[in-house]
């Protein structure tokens, strides 16, 4: 038996220390090396503070700015977790009753009729709460209502948008997308 378990226990300290240590450490490395502002979170700087994630939502109800996709949870209030999905299938009641009320305030807010379609980005919350796009037909939705809160013509909000569109990924993965954290920063830049 101990012929047995020796080689057992070397192999076992063996490739803990591979799979452990070794290439964990490697691939740190690489990826510093070679991809760094991934690999640093692809945060965003402003005036040389960090102001955010591309790859982090941010919660923002100023109608200046354009608004992200609703979160199940409030990350931004205190003693809240900081992502996370509801869980509601969709014949829950309370499903229904907030995408209502989220759709009636985007209604209210853009000044559109009570039948008017509205993208599902905009009254649907993500699974994480932390998606940093949102459609192509989210963004144009509110580009008057930016445009009118800041005092600035439609067409040049409408070039920002299209400034900002991602294409799908590798050409056929997804749809076309905005970065909404971007796009409000070269908002502010304006």
């Amino acid at each position: 038996m101990m012929k047995q378990l020796f080689p057992a226990i070397r192999l076992l300290l063996i490739m803990t220390v591979l799979t452990g240590v070794i290439y964990p450490l490697t691939m740190t490395a690489l990826g510093g090396v070679l991809f760094p502002t991934q690999a640093n979170g692809s945060l965003i700087t402003q005036d040389g503070a960090i102001v955010g994630s591309a790859l982090i939502g941010q919660a923002n109800e100023d109608a200046r700015y354009f608004w992200s996709r609703p979160s199940a949870v409030n990350y931004l209030q205190s003693g809240s977790p900081l992502s996370g999905g509801a869980n509601l299938s969709v014949i829950n009641p309370t499903l229904r009753e907030q995408v209502a009320a989220r759709a009636a305030a985007i209604r209210e807010a853009h000044g559109l009729a009570p039948d008017a379609t509205i993208p599902n980005d905009l009254i649907t919350a993500s699974a994480s709460g932390l998606d940093p796009h949102i459609s192509v037909a989210a963004a144009e939705l509110q580009i008057d209502r930016v445009a009118t809160a800041r005092g600035v013509d439609r067409e040049a909000i409408a070039a920002l948008v299209q400034r900002f569109t991602e294409g799908r990924q590798l050409g056929f993965l997804g749809e076309a997308r905005v970065n909404v954290l971007q796009l409000n920063l070269a908002l502010d830049q304006q």
